[in-house]
């Protein structure tokens, strides 16, 4: 569904990409995981088509995203919705317009229709209650909840996440956890998440990448990381200070 080719990116002159290529699979939750600055969340723009690869492809289902013209980036970019880290949305609407906002403002359906369609995902996403509610005045968690019902209402083939467990309690963690494998087990969604939370990656993913150093150096089901080899890898599953990781 979505290759990485050889992608390498830097900024000012530091390499945060560095030739790195991965394959993500049809219906299947993907977790990059890695330290902070490592590049997850640029692979993740690079994706959803909001960076360029300085060398390299990023594809989507054998079509091409970087170089692409603009009708067949937004062609390929309809077929995937984003969920931010603190759900982005935008504080003057209330949470029921901020998920109606992609349907109201493409005119995909009646009025009508576009009621019954975001009543339905906020059901699922257990945020009715709050649909008069603003932004201000609800919970992280809710606020990840209403991001995420936003983009399910398009109907996504794809759905990127970054740190979606970030800042949570445990239990709204594991709500969040179980809406993923949802999404994956009712709507065929393919998945890529970006985690620091090592038991969210775990209880998610079907296949797990770590960065380190702008390379990847590990992808392999969730057991196979946990039982790694690979010192980088062992030293940042469990968090130890000590290990090849230089602490900056």
């Amino acid at each position: 569904m979505i290759q990485l080719i050889n992608v390498t990116k830097a900024f000012d002159g530091n390499t945060i990409l560095d030739n790195v290529s991965m394959e993500i699979r049809e219906g299947e939750t993907f977790v990059i995981i890695g330290r902070s600055g490592t590049g997850k969340t640029v692979t993740l723009k690079h994706i959803a088509g909001l960076l360029e690869p300085d060398t390299g492809d990023v594809l989507v289902d054998g079509e091409r995203m970087n170089g692409a013209s603009g009708k067949v980036r937004d062609h390929i970019r309809s077929r995937m919705g984003m969920v931010f880290q603190s759900g982005a949305l935008i504080n003057w609407m209330n949470v029921r317009d901020n998920v109606s906002l992609p349907l109201v403002e493409n005119r995909l359906f009646h009025p009508d229709q576009i009621d019954n369609i975001v009543s339905e995902r906020m059901k699922l996403l257990q945020i009715e209650d709050a649909g008069d509610k603003m932004p201000a005045d609800i919970s992280g968690g809710m606020k990840k909840r209403a991001g995420l019902a936003r983009v399910l209402v398009r109907n996504p083939e794809i759905i990127l996440y970054d740190e979606p467990t970030s800042g949570l309690d445990p239990v709204m963690s594991s709500l969040i956890n179980s809406l993923i494998r949802k999404m994956q087990k009712e709507f065929n969604v393919t998945s890529v998440v970006v985690t620091h939370d090592m038991n969210s990656a775990y209880d998610i993913a079907d296949r797990i990448a770590m960065l380190y150093e702008g390379r990847v150096i590990q992808c392999d089901e969730p057991e196979k990381i946990k039982n790694s080899d690979n010192p980088v890898v062992r030293q940042f599953i469990s968090g130890s200070l000590e290990g090849p990781i230089k602490i900056q």
